[in-house]
């Protein structure tokens, strides 16, 4: 299958590092369905942005932590695009707790969205990939799930830490389909996310300080990750399931190693 046939479903595709793995697929050939849960904006700025240079997409709103919706969202990129044959599971939540500040709703709402949500999405698309026996599934965890020292990323980390496993699980029972399943951890990537609610300064030195943490010198940009993502979905990368590529700039700070 070439890449110009290839119809590409991104959660949380509309901004940050989505946006850079919509765009970046859709340099490539891909027609892409934009999910977005709340906002609206970005993801039709985004379609108009790739259309207006050549490409196809779709917007599509679901919370993917609710299973109704997400059978809706890819009947609606299938009706409007094509048969899907990638998936990317970049919708995710996270909030800083630690044990004396943990809040079970909290937890409940980062799971919900980070593990079930991706159970979600690829019990929905892998009825069409195992039928015409290919699919590229790549989902976004985090360095924080194979341990990293920042505070405060415990109980996030545990979510992410779940969908590592359910990776190779989700990889062992679509393989002989054709089907392939992988998983990327950022390490400390610049978005809008990252940084909401810090002053320039104080978000300066906040690069500063998590440059000094990588063997390379700097922090990422969300293209870092597009790149790995486009790795995991090209055609030819058929014999590669089962990985978790962490792409962070080689972090030096962790309290354990995987």
């Amino acid at each position: 299958m070439a890449w110009d046939g290839q119809v590409a479903v991104v959660t949380g595709g509309s901004r940050g590092i989505g946006a850079a793995i919509t765009r970046l697929l859709s340099k490539r050939g891909a027609a892409v369905a934009i999910n977005y849960s709340i906002r609206s904006m970005e993801a039709e700025a985004l379609r108009t942005e790739i259309i207006a240079a050549g490409g196809r997409a779709a917007v599509l709103q679901a919370d993917v932590a609710d299973p109704a919706a997400v059978t809706t969202m890819f009947s609606k990129a299938e009706a409007e695009l094509g048969p899907v044959s990638i998936l990317v599971n970049n919708a995710g939540v996270s909030a800083p707790a630690t044990l004396e500040s943990y809040d079970a709703a909290t937890l409940e709402r980062m799971r919900a969205v980070n593990v079930n949500g991706m159970i979600h999405t690829v019990r929905a698309v892998m009825v069409g990939m195992k039928e015409r026996g290919y699919g590229r599934i790549i989902n976004i965890a985090s360095n924080a799930a194979i341990g990293t020292a920042l505070p405060g990323t415990t109980f996030y980390a545990a979510t992410k830490a779940e969908v590592l496993i359910l990776t190779r699980r989700f990889a062992m029972e679509l393989g002989r389909s054709g089907v392939t399943v992988n998983a990327i951890c950022p390490g400390w990537i610049v978005t809008d996310m990252a940084r909401r609610g810090a002053s320039k300064k104080a978000f300066a030195q906040r690069v500063a300080s998590m440059s000094e943490r990588t063997m390379v010198g700097r922090v990422g940009a969300p293209e870092d990750i597009a790149a790995a993502v486009a790795f995991f979905a090209d055609p030819d990368a058929g014999f590669v399931t089962a990985q978790v590529l962490t792409v962070d700039g080689g972090r030096m700070d962790y309290i354990g190693h995987g």
